[in-house]
């Protein structure tokens, strides 16, 4: 840590707004600080200047600074970017979302992911009369709200009552959301999950992880995971909320319940919505989204979401930018085709390293999961940072893997060039003692109980 890192975290609890940027999640030779970031690269305090993957945690879809994106977000702030009644860009930018998304009759804008899931949940609790939200085990973040922190490894300031209103089910395990039913009948208000993270969801034909191939062989399957979960929930009146923060826009411009061929009770969207403008929304059927309305008379009234800054114009005016954008330069086809050439070059060169037990890609190539495992197979935070370690040293921020659509061949180029140096590096490192490669601190899960 720089002295960059001792006065954030002098000032800032966790030294940054989201525990996604700390210093805990990146090997010690990352910048503490960046300064700015331009089309697929960031540059640190001192101007050095890095090809990024982070991608700013996900939300940056078309490329830092993008210009044109920007210019709108510019304009939206001369025309007062808050105004004391909804501006024409919130109306439009409600309107283009509906049209995208198959499943959407009305939508809600917040500044976070955080809000609209936690706004999805209460909306349930709300149209069933129900408590208990069930949650997929395996997906990795919801909100910062009681009601899914409470269920974590650091429940700490959770009331316990809080916390048991809480279950979890397992991912692609259609029978573990079946026994939680069972179990808790009529009890359960929602099933709330992400469309696929490392896995997607199964099929009857295809029953394990994800095709790894340039074009989905699960895209408007009839029968899968996803649908299974959908049909339970009709079955037993529970609201099914489908959280396509990270999916959302990346996937395909009607999100990845398109390529799943499910059209979810609510969905959630956040990140790659505006290209890194904050800008996040709740959207679903008319008859469960209407009980955060106004105009209905004798209907008790649900406090949905209230936000100052929820409709902020420069944010909206960005949202339709990036839209347009995507849709006039193929975007999605873009990423689906640079991931699966990221993948197979990634891999490649970790098989003739002889590592491809232990440090590969795996998941959906639109986007691609790094796994760094130890000998015997299990989750290596070690081989983690020693990698993003060796991938700095040669000018590559790799903590995770966000593909923008300006990460272009020769960005690949240097990509797999890197890796080939830092490969190298961890092989060695992997059949003798890694701590003895290590400069700094190891990384640390964000769930953890104690620092």
């Amino acid at each position: 840590m720089n002295k960059f890192g001792r006065r954030l975290n002098k000032i800032i609890p966790g030294g940054a707004h989201t525990y996604s940027r700390g210093n805990d999640q990146f090997s010690s030779n990352t910048p503490d600080i960046l300064v700015k970031g331009k089309g697929a690269y960031v540059w640190s305090a001192d101007n050095t200047k890095f090809l990024d993957y982070g991608m700013g945690l996900r939300s940056i879809s078309i490329g830092y600074s993008e210009k044109k994106i920007n210019e709108e977000a510019y304009k939206a702030i001369k025309a007062g970017n808050n105004l004391t009644r909804p501006s024409l860009i919130e109306l439009e930018a409600a309107e283009m979302l509906n049209s995208l998304i198959g499943s959407s009759d009305m939508v809600k804008f917040a500044k976070n992911g955080s809000n609209v899931t936690s706004a999805a949940v209460k909306l349930a609790r709300a149209y069933t009369g129900r408590d208990l939200v069930a949650r997929c085990a395996q997906h990795p973040f919801f909100s910062f709200d009681d009601w899914f922190i409470g269920s974590t490894e650091i429940p700490k300031g959770i009331p316990n009552q809080i916390s048991k209103l809480t279950k979890e089910f397992n991912f692609n395990e259609i029978a573990s959301l079946e026994k939680l039913i069972d179990k808790y009948p009529n009890k359960i208000a929602c099933v709330i999950l992400e469309p696929a993270t490392m896995e997607c969801p199964y099929t009857t034909n295809e029953t394990e992880g994800c095709c790894g191939k340039k074009v989905c062989t699960r895209a408007n399957t009839r029968k899968n995971f996803l649908k299974d979960v959908e049909l339970l929930c009709k079955k037993h009146g529970i609201v099914f909320i489908l959280d396509e923060t990270i999916t959302g826009f990346r996937w395909s411009l009607g999100g990845a319940q398109k390529i799943f061929n499910v059209k979810p009770d609510l969905t959630t969207f956040g990140k790659a919505m505006a290209n890194g403008f904050s800008v996040a929304a709740i959207c679903g059927k008319k008859e469960i989204m209407q009980l955060g309305s106004i105009e209905r008379k004798n209907q008790e009234r649900v406090f949905l979401l209230s936000s100052t800054h929820g409709a902020e114009m420069s944010g909206l005016a960005a949202f339709i930018a990036t839209m347009e954008f995507m849709k006039k330069n193929d975007v999605i086809t873009h990423f689906w085709d640079y991931g699966s050439k990221l993948k197979e070059g990634f891999n490649n060169a970790s098989r003739r390293y002889g590592m491809i037990d232990c440090l590969y890609i795996d998941g959906p190539v639109v986007s691609p999961v790094i796994v760094t495992k130890d000998q015997l197979g299990k989750n290596s935070f070690e081989l983690r940072t020693l990698f993003q370690q060796e991938m700095i040293k040669n000018g590559v921020l790799m903590p995770w893997i966000a593909i923008s659509f300006r990460h272009k061949m020769p960005q690949l180029k240097f990509t797999i060039s890197a890796l080939e140096k830092s490969l190298e590096v961890c092989s060695k490192a992997i059949n003798s003692d890694i701590s003895l490669y290590l400069e700094g601190p190891i990384i640390k899960p964000v769930f953890r109980k104690y620092n």
